[in-house]
Formats: structure tokens, C-alpha cells, sequence
């Protein structure tokens, strides 16, 4: 099927999530998909609702030594180390040639201190790009190593000082290696966030049994994939409850029906990680679907099913 025979029911999946204007609710998620331009033989980048693009920071990185990805049942570890050419060439090389795309450009942003992160949500206040995206699960140097994101306080202080210095929508996106991911939810809305991204990956580990030896050369990795879906909707279903910003959903989605059910549990839109690497249109056939499960519902928009099964639970648990 072409993108444009699939896209017949697009005009049911428009929607706005913080401001931003989105053709459809399926996004690609930061560190599957390249800055967009990878994908854009497979994909139609202007359809989807924005590409989260690879994880910048301020300075260059070379990321983590040794092996770096690690398949496993229903999924994958990846200790990449945020490996990127830095804010400099992001915004001089890549931005200005990914421009005639059409595409919501999302900056991932991270750093080693709340410092960092402000000075580059400031770089950033330009022209092409739609929001930030804050990774909050990254070691705070200052603090032992403490990652942002598992401390409540230090997620908010990273966030407020995004939001103090972008004139971008700013985006939250949270780690479920925490006890509470509302208590994580509720300080970052607090803080000024405009929506909320979750998850990132879990926190894996593999052994070679012959070397007797972590596979990865970081010895952890993040876990994403399939695998980690049901962790991921039940922490959307959560979050959403908490708090009064949208959430976008994300954590093992490979189908339009995993897709729905991130709706369905509170998710205003979703985003597509390790999937694109299995089938790098994927992405486009999970807005194709959508759009038929709209359609044959007889749905006239997509947030007509956000959060749909709280309700359907609370008149189940009323009647």
C-alpha cells in the first residue's frame, strides 16, 4: 500500500499535543531513528507527529566503548552512551538540512548537570525546531551520578531550568526505574512541563556464559522492545490518571494494536522506537491502521479514545 492510499483517514487522527500541531499521533521515538533523514525513502516524515530526533548534547560524545547492542527475547539492550556530534553541528549542518522534510523536529536533550541542560535548551531556541524533549535519565555529575531522573527533586530543578530558557514546548521524559512514577510525574508538572514522555528503557544486563563476562561493554543496557510493553501501559495508565498534561506513550509498540491500547490507557499520542529497526516503515502502517480502527468504529477523532478504558472500567465497576 502507498502512503497515500494509506493516509485516506488521516483527517480522524489530526491532533495537537502542548501546541504542537500533529497530521497524525505517531511520532518516532529518540535513538531508533536517526535525525529522520534515515528513514525518509520508507517514510513520509510530514505524516507523522513529530520525529524525536538522536539524543543531543552540548559538546560532542563518542559514546561507550566495546558492545553496545544485545538482542534479546522480545527485545534488545543498548548501552550506546548518547553518542552524537554535538549541539554545534546539530544546528549549523543537521537542522538546516533536515529542514524541507515538513517534520516536527523534537531535540532530545541531555546533560551531565542542570547547567548543561539550560544552556542547551537556549542554543536551541530557533527557528525549525518544535519541542524539547528532556532525557532526564542521565547521571548527574555534581551528585555522585545520581541519575535525574529516580530523584523527584532533581528531575524538577533539570525541567524548570529547561522551561526557564525555551521558548519551545518541553517535553518531560521519564524513566520507569523508579519506585513511584507518579511521585516522578507530578514534580516535573510542577516544574513547567508541557507534556509527558514515558518510558525510557528499563535497566537490563546479559552474560556471556562461555566468557563468563557481561555481554555489553557498559556491562547494563537499556531494555526496549516488546518485552517491556506491558510495564510501559501500565505506567502510562498511571501517569495519566496524575497529572493535567498529555502524555505520549512509548515502550515496545510494533503494531497499530499496541498502538491503541497506549490510547486507550491515557496516551494523547505514542512514539515508535525499536520497531523502526525491525521494519523501518512501520511507523507507516501503524498510522494506516489507526486510521481504519477509527474508521470502522464510526470515531470521528482520535482522542475520542484517549483514556477510553478508564471510563469503560469505571461504568463496569458502577453497574
Amino acid at each position: 500500500m502507498s502512503h497515500s492510499a494509506g493516509a485516506r483517514y488521516d483527517a480522524l487522527l489530526c491532533t495537537n499535543v502542548a501546541g504542537i500541531e500533529m497530521r497524525t499521533p505517531v511520532l518516532a521515538a529518540s535513538g531508533t531513528f536517526g535525525f529522520g533523514e534515515e528513514f525518509a525513502d520508507f517514510v513520509d516524515l510530514a505524516r507523522l507527529g513529530g520525529v524525536m530526533v538522536k539524543g543531543t548534547t552540548l559538546l560532542p560524545r563518542r559514546g561507550n566503548d566495546g558492545v553496545r547492542i544485545a538482542e534479546t527475547p522480545q527485545g534488545m539492550l543498548n548501552c550506546i552512551g548518547l553518542e552524537n556530534p554535538g549541539a554545534d553541528v546539530f544546528l549549523h549542518e543537521t537542522l538546516p538540512r533536515i529542514a524541507d522534510y515538513g517534520m516536527n523536529v523534537i531535540v532530545n536533550i541531555s546533560g551531565s548537570s542542570v547547567e548543561d541542560y539550560a544552556a542547551l535548551a537556549a542554543r536551541l531556541n530557533v527557528a525549525g525546531v518544535a519541542a524539547l524533549e528532556v532525557n532526564i535519565s542521565c547521571p548527574n555529575v555534581r551528585e555522585g551520578g545520581i541519575v535525574f531522573g529516580t530523584d523527584p527533586r532533581a528531575a524538577a530543578e533539570v525541567v524548570r531550568a529547561v522551561c526557564a530558557e525555551s521558548r519551545h514546548p518541553v517535553i518531560a521524559k521519564l524513566s520507569p526505574n523508579v519506585t513511584s512514577i507518579t511521585e516522578m510525574a507530578l514534580a516535573v508538572e510542577d516544574a513547567g512541563a508541557d507534556a509527558i514522555s514515558l518510558i525510557n528503557t528499563l535497566i537490563g544486563m546479559q552474560i556471556d556464559i562461555h566468557r563468563w563476562q557481561p555481554v555489553l561493554g557498559n556491562r547494563t543496557g537499556g531494555l526496549s522492545g516488546p518485552a517491556v510493553k506491558p510495564v510501559a501501559v501500565r505506567m502510562v495508565w498511571e501517569v495519566a490518571h496524575a497529572v493535567r498534561v498529555p502524555v505520549i506513550g512509548m515502550g515496545g509498540i510494533a503494531s497499530w494494536q499496541d498502538a491503541v491500547e497506549f490510547f486507550l490507557a491515557g496516551a494523547s499520542a505514542v512514539a515508535v522506537g525499536t520497531a523502526n529497526f525491525a521494519d523501518p516503515e512501520i511507523t507507516m502502517k501503524i498510522c494506516d491502521g489507526l486510521g481504519q480502527y477509527l474508521h470502522d468504529k464510526q470515531l470521528s477523532n482520535i482522542q475520542e479514545i484517549v483514556g477510553k478504558a478508564w471510563q469503560s472500567m469505571y461504568f463496569s465497576n458502577n453497574f
